[in-house]
């Protein structure tokens, strides 16, 4: 049987044509530029609650923007990174699943659900996902270096060759979640054996 490939990080779109970097949107305004989005760079646009259902983002970088609980029904989210948004309560799990590949750098992903979807490789850094939810998701391979777990959901979550060894915070149980090469470091421990309620001095 052949070894199982490493999964590698999507690579973070920094090319924009001109005329495709566009700052302070709101979702009227985004919306009347149509329904597809290639290789725009969008910057400090106000989106919170708006509808984005439907919509598809390709090489696509939100930076500080504010997408708190944003409607993604159906919406196609394809090698799309965000930097210093806000992104409160947003169900990643609700978008498209082919092609599905995102990014995230200093954002906050409290009560955001990616339940189910397929994140192999997936970087997070210095991101806060507190009661987060990534129940039967596929994160083999991901990064959340430097990120706050407080209260994060793992259930049945494919967490095979991840890194948490700059995460704070995490309680994972080995035995319902894939762990199998991930990376944790020694004061982590903890996290790891919270369900048994021994303490680790």
């Amino acid at each position: 049987m052949k070894p199982r490939r490493k999964p590698t990080a999507l690579r973070k779109p920094d090319y924009f044509p001109a005329g495709q970097v566009l700052t302070g949107l709101d979702a009227p305004r985004l919306l009347a530029l149509g329904r597809e989005f290639e290789q725009f760079h969008f910057i400090s646009c106000e989106l919170a609650e708006a509808d984005l259902s439907g919509l598809r983002f390709e090489d696509c970088l939100f930076e500080r923007c504010n997408l708190s609980t944003a409607k993604l029904g159906g919406t196609a989210l394809q090698n799309v990174a965000f930097a210093d948004c806000k992104l409160l309560g947003v169900q990643f799990s609700a978008c498209q699943d082919m092609l599905f590949g995102v990014h995230f750098d200093g954002c906050q992903l409290r009560y955001a659900s990616f339940g189910g979807k397929r994140m192999a490789g997936t970087r997070f850094g210095q991101c806060t996902l507190d009661e987060a939810d990534f129940t039967n998701a596929d994160l083999s391979g991901a990064s959340f270096a430097g990120c706050d777990l407080t209260r994060t959901g793992f259930h049945s979550t494919v967490l095979a060759g991840a890194d948490f060894t700059t995460a704070t915070n995490y309680a994972l149980d080995p035995e319902t979640n894939t762990l199998t090469g991930a990376r944790f470091a020694l004061a982590g421990l903890p996290g790891l054996l919270a369900k048994h309620d021994l303490v680790v001095e």
